[in-house]
């Protein structure tokens, strides 16, 4: 699994082409001839860029749904519906899909934001916007997310 880190700012030229800024470039090098997937975020006006490994072990817990089931035939459906495969061009552009760009409201402004092994992509405003909500009961929401791991579990130091 890969652990990406930093939140980026960049813009989109007219053909939704957006430069991986030199920091995530070198984070993905290892990987960044394998592609990515860009889907739809489930719970924010975002997109969400997965490496492609990263992307095939979520697929393999999706594929793992009963298909008997409608109820998972019509999330496995919704949740794979827009998904792009794209690759980085040699001067290390990615080319985000016109839908996509339409649905999360991107403007020219952009930023780019590690979620651990997954970058979200946003509109810059959208983005200033969202993490000014969340962070106004942050230490709230730290403590029900975080709080309740009991120390046996909690070795790694985390703070």
């Amino acid at each position: 699994m890969i652990n990406l880190i930093g939140t980026y700012e960049c813009k989109s030229d007219a053909k939704g082409r957006i430069m991986l800024p030199s920091a995530l470039k070198k984070q993905l090098a290892p990987i960044m001839q394998d592609g990515f997937v860009i889907k739809r975020s489930v719970f924010n006006n975002c997109l969400e860029m997965y490496p492609m490994k990263e992307w095939n072990v979520m697929a393999a817990h999706v594929n793992k749904l009963n298909r008997f089931i409608k109820k998972n035939i019509d999330f496995i459906r919704s949740y794979m519906s827009g998904l792009k495969v794209v690759e980085a061009d040699g001067n290390g552009r990615i080319l985000i899909p016109k839908n996509l760009i339409v649905f999360a409201g991107i403007d020219k402004e952009i930023v780019l934001t590690a979620s651990v092994n997954v970058i979200e992509i946003w509109d810059k405003k959208q983005y200033e916007e969202a993490i000014k909500e969340t962070l106004k009961d942050f230490g709230k929401l730290a403590e029900e997310v975080m709080g309740n791991q009991s120390n046996s579990e909690n070795t790694d130091g985390v703070s």
